[in-house]
This record gives C-alpha cells, structure tokens and sequence, in this order.
C-alpha cells in the first residue's frame, strides 16, 4: 500500500508504495482509508528527539470503507463506511463498568503502536513496520480491531467527518464528558489548535455563559471567536490571569483547559480558576511537565485532571457528535482549513509546525 512513513524522528517522512498489509485475523477488520487529519499529536511524534517505534505509519484521525472482515465480527460488513479512533472499548472491564471508557483496557496499547498480541499487521521488505497510535491512518489500509471501527451513515462525507476521530472527540468530550461544564458556568481555554477550538466548540454546546481564549496566533483567535468564544486575548498584550479573573467579576472561571501541553499555560489555567474550579489538561504534551503547585491549591479545592480523547466511547460519541453536525449545532467544516494529498504530508507538517490553520486533512 502507499504510506507516509517516518524512518527516522525529525526528518521529514517518506512517501513509499510498499508497505504490505495483513489480513484481518478474528475480530479485526481491513479499512481502506480516504481521509485522515494530521493531529499535533503526529506531529509531537515526528518531532521528538528519537523514538524507538521505528518505522511507522501514524494518523490516527481517519476515515474509509471496509474492505474485508475477519472471522467473528459482528458489528461489520464489506462496504461499511467507517471512522476509526485510537481508543475501542470493550465494555466490561473493571473502567468500562464504572464509565471510563478511555482506559479501557482493550485500548492501552494504542501508544505501543501493535496489536495486543506484540505484531503489527504492517511490514515492508520483511521488517515490522510500526502502526501508530494503534491505527496507521497516514497509509492507504488499516486492520483494526472491530472496537476501533464506528460505523456512520453511508451518506456521511468522509472527508468531513474525519477530524471527529480525534480533534472533536478529544476537545468536544474535554467539555462533555471530562469536565462536565455545566449550563452558565465560566470557562477559559488557552491554545487554540484543532484540539483547543473543539474545546470552544464544546463549551457553546455546553451553554456556557463566557468562554475566554487566548492564543499567541492572530488567524487561530479569529477561528475560535468564529467557532463561539466571548473574549478573546493575546497573551503577548494581556495577562490571561488577571484578565480571567477580571472577566469574572474578581472571581476566576469555573473551568479552564489547556489544549496545547504547555507548562506555562496549565499554570495560568490553575491560578484562572476560582476555589473549587477544574482545570483540565487537554493537549499532548512532549517530555515531562514541571509545574509550581501554589501553597493555596488545597485550601481553595482547586483540581487538577488529565483528559484522554476526551473520555469518549467512540461508539456512543462518534454518532452523537455527528447528529450535532447533521443538526448545525457543531461546525466540522470550518475545522478544515487545509487539504493534502498524502504524498504532500511534510507540507501539511510545515504548516502546522508554524501554527497555520486549525485542521490539515490527508486525501487518498
């Protein structure tokens, strides 16, 4: 099959047509990919110092049509339009029972980039090639398990509704799902990539009464006051604090997100909320975080929580997330700024290496 592929971290990646593709073992499924969005989270990947993952094929924000099915699947068949995401849920271990889809124990080897058994269905020249983020989505094919294959209407546009895999997921489902923001409430969002305007979107669904952003990048605060923000600041003329605070009558926010894995914006996050507010850290960050905790946090019941792809269940959120769309109360093709061939995917990567547009999607 074709594929980007990354050989080596921080080079740009190889466009190959030699990738050879398994076929689906019990329970697995072969997607012909159309459509995949490049996430920062690919990027953070290529852009590490190194990694041990090599060779490999990211993309997990994709789309396509199944092409063939294993033994004992039963959600599935050939010509199923599906989306993929990182994380299946298997319903019944110990975090599905109690509602944490996202740590279910079926996903956790999304990050390992092979099946759960140690193989990968990907190989070229009789070496392994690594799947990324469990997916693959930048090569042409994908076998998954079932569980990470949502089937969607036939009617619905692939190359749309593939930035739900994870951007809409992730940012919609901080809101929804991690934070429960509830109706009136406060919130500030800082970062305003695909991740952080999703998160906007989430908090205008939510019915929140003021969303604060703040972003360095002109274009992006634009996008995201488009997108539902109230109040949006430049960090470079602003004290987001102060004026978080200011915006709140003195108070602080009720909730505030991080989409971008900044230190420095998940301490202002922290010192924006009120006593008893949330901060929820959205966005990947590379390396390890150092933050001050201030003496006050535990006086003030302040919490601070992590958010993986939004604590969704694909197949419970895929399909709402989209009849929100069907019904024009989420925006999914203002997220696309950019389209690409997949043999231009270092453009797509310059381009959000330099934080231009919100979504670069990949067409087959």
């Amino acid at each position: 099959m074709r594929a980007a592929l990354l050989e080596k971290n921080q080079q740009p990646l190889s466009f190959v047509e030699d990738i050879e593709v398994d076929d689906p073992g019990t329970g697995e499924v072969l997607v012909r990919v159309s459509h995949c969005g490049i996430c920062h989270s690919d990027l953070t990947v290529v852009d590490m110092p190194g990694g041990t993952q090599l060779p490999c094929v990211l993309g997990h924000e994709a789309a396509g049509t199944v092409e063939e099915v294993g033994i004992g699947v039963t959600r599935l068949v050939k010509g199923d339009r599906v989306m993929l995401t990182p994380l299946p849920t298997c319903g019944a271990c110990y975090y599905c029972s109690r509602n944490q889809p996202s740590l279910c124990v079926d996903g956790q080897n999304f990050m390992t980039g092979l099946r759960a058994d140690g193989t990968s269905p990907f190989s070229r020249k009789g070496e392994r090639v690594y799947q990324g983020f469990g997916l693959g989505g930048w090569g042409e094919y994908s076998v998954v398990d079932e569980g990470r294959a949502v089937k969607i209407d036939d009617d619905t546009p692939l190359e749309i509704a593939c930035v739900v895999g994870c951007a809409i997921q992730t940012g919609v489902g901080a809101v929804l799902n991690t934070a429960k923001v509830e109706e009136g409430a406060t919130v500030l969002v800082t970062g305003l990539g695909g991740i952080g305007v999703s998160i906007v979107q989430g908090a205008r669904l939510a019915n929140a009464s003021r969303i604060i952003v703040s972003d360095p990048v002109a274009e992006r605060r634009d996008y995201a006051a488009n997108f539902g923000a109230t109040d949006v600041l430049d960090p470079n003329e602003h004290d987001i604090v102060a004026k978080a605070i200011e915006l709140t009558g003195g108070i602080g926010v009720d909730y505030a997100f991080d989409g971008a894995g900044h230190e420095k914006l998940i301490a202002d996050c922290i010192a924006a909320t009120r006593s008893g507010g949330t901060t929820t850290m959205v966005g990947a960050a590379l390396g390890t975080l150092e933050m001050p905790v201030p003496a006050m946090f535990l006086t003030q019941e302040k919490k601070l929580q992590g958010c993986l792809l939004g604590s969704c269940n694909g197949h419970r959120d895929i399909p709402r997330f989209l009849a929100l769309w069907r019904k024009g109360a989420l925006d999914l093709e203002s997220m696309i700024t950019h389209r690409h061939p997949i043999a231009d995917i270092n453009v797509g990567l310059d381009d959000m290496r330099v934080s231009r547009g919100l979504r670069h999607v990949l067409e087959f």
